[in-house]
């Protein structure tokens, strides 16, 4: 087209310099020969068709088709509402996990995990720890002391069960003597300890089952498919082949990062278009992970509210069509919980636990929180086992729980 469109630039110069040379009017003749040039550039015209294979070309490779043997029913129960949902659900999804925090994972932590939790955990523990410094320098512990104490904790979002318990416990063996902010954190971070060392269990994964399927729910923000891909990067190191489900498909974005997770992981990565039934795409995963025989098979889903019923309702969907392939799938249902979100981790604990039988937690972002203390009100109320925490965006910061060293470092105490 450029080709052409300068073809006739030439003719319009040339029809100006005639006008002002009236005395050079015979090149009209040399005219006609331009238009034939200027109709072959038209030939050129095939040569964007070279273009058009590459967009093909990167939409083959990311799912092998799959073949949807039994799932007739379910895919017609399937709500209508889910896709309008789920849209005012992205938009509200503005914590989306940033793609950029995996270049940071290449690099090894020069720190160790004490250090990094202790670092992670700073802001927590410098408001308990500023706060007992200014409630017991040079004071004994009475009754306004432990009133103080117990209102502290709660701020620090301990909530006002466990506060009341962990300062009773001090009471009892130091009422009416003068105590150091010292001697209290250590015998705060003990009692803490023994509230949420019964909850500090490793995710363990069943070797006698192929496989060994694990689902990730949670709220929009809480870290869902970052964490998945942390998980099947320390699978991965552990020798366990994995597959990865990407069924956030109301988020283009949240396939795009599991993609560039199973890249990084040589993780195979079951995907559909945007917008598809989370159920099927689900289905077809479990049975291309059992057919391959792969070890554990992390199942991403879209971020919802606790409050939204269509999204909720499809969650529940998810685990019955699974069901139909194997009746004691999912074996493992991870709930993540944002530590920002302080107290209200207890109303989503409370309604996914009730929606998808919940049965372990991973804490992220407890790094960006002064709220950390949520994870021992959690404990101390639900019992649920807490696999992992989080304190940063690296894949070395997600580690399985340790009650001995998250309590100190609390505390702002060295191991």
């Amino acid at each position: 087209m450029i080709l052409r469109w300068f073809g006739r630039k030439k003719p319009e110069e040339e029809a100006r310099k005639d006008e002002q040379q009236p005395a050079v009017q015979q090149p009209p003749a040399p005219e006609p020969a331009p238009e034939p040039a200027a109709v072959e550039p038209a030939e050129p015209e095939p040569l964007p068709e070279p273009e058009l294979p590459p967009p093909p070309a990167v939409e083959t490779p990311p799912p092998p088709p799959l073949a949807p043997p039994s799932k007739p029913e379910e895919r017609e129960d399937e709500p209508e509402t889910v896709p309008a949902e789920a849209e005012s659900d992205a938009e509200e999804d503005a914590a989306a996990e940033p793609v950029a925090a995996l270049a940071a994972d290449e690099e090894k932590p020069k720190k160790g995990w004490f250090a990094r939790l202790k670092e992670g955990l700073s802001k927590s523990s410098s408001k308990l720890t500023e706060g007992i410094t200014g409630i017991f320098t040079k004071r004994k512990l009475d009754d306004e002391a432990l009133e103080e104490l117990e209102e502290l904790l709660i701020t620090a979002d301990l909530g006002p069960t466990t506060a009341a318990k962990v300062t009773a416990e001090l009471a009892r063996t130091r009422f009416g003597k003068e105590v150091s902010p010292e001697e209290v954190k250590t015998t705060l971070a003990a009692e803490v300890a023994k509230i949420v060392g019964p909850v500090a269990k490793p995710l363990e994964i069943n070797p006698a089952l192929k496989p060994h399927v694990i689902l990730v729910v949670g709220v929009n923000g809480t870290g869902k498919t970052t964490t998945i891909g942390k998980l099947a990067r320390q699978l991965r190191a552990e020798g366990k082949t994995v597959m990865l489900a990407a069924g956030d498909t109301f988020r283009a974005a949240a396939v795009s990062q599991l993609k560039i997770w199973g890249e990084r992981t040589g993780c195979p990565v079951v995907a559909r278009d945007t917008g598809t039934d989370a159920a099927g795409l689900a289905f077809d995963a479990l049975e291309q992970a059992r057919r391959e025989g792969v070890d554990v098979l992390l199942i991403d889903t879209a971020g919802r509210l606790q409050n939204k019923t269509g999204l909720m309702e499809e969650l529940r969907k998810i685990v019955r069509v699974i069901k139909k392939l194997d009746e004691t799938a999912p074996h493992t249902t991870l709930l993540t919980l944002d530590a920002t979100t302080g107290q209200n981790a207890h109303s989503q604990v409370e309604v996914f636990r009730d929606m998808v039988n919940v049965s372990g937690l991973i804490l992220t972002k407890l790094d960006g929180s002064a709220r950390g203390g949520v994870l021992v009100s959690l404990a101390e109320k639900f019992k649920l086992p807490v696999h992992a925490i989080g304190v940063g965006e690296g894949v070395y910061d997600l580690r399985p729980f340790d009650a001995e060293q998250f309590s100190r470092s609390l505390m702002g105490l060295d191991a």
